[in-house]
């Protein structure tokens, strides 16, 4: 729970920024939550999440 609760954090934050300095538009961002929001709720939820999980996991194991 808590690398979801991370990379929300992130995300909210980069989305931030690009609203702010990279030109994003704020109906990009809307509809990119929207996005989010379906794909959680579709059947593909389960395998997005696996590979955010995995991805995390390779980051995390990284030791510079």
């Amino acid at each position: 729970m808590v690398v979801s609760v991370s990379a929300v954090v992130l995300l909210t934050v980069i989305v931030f920024l690009l609203v702010r300095k990279g030109g994003l538009k704020a109906s990009h961002a809307v509809v990119s939550a929207l996005l989010g929001f379906y794909l959680a709720s579709s059947s593909a939820a389960p395998s997005i999440r696996q590979l955010s999980t995995r991805i995390a996991s390779l980051i995390s194991d990284v030791k510079l």
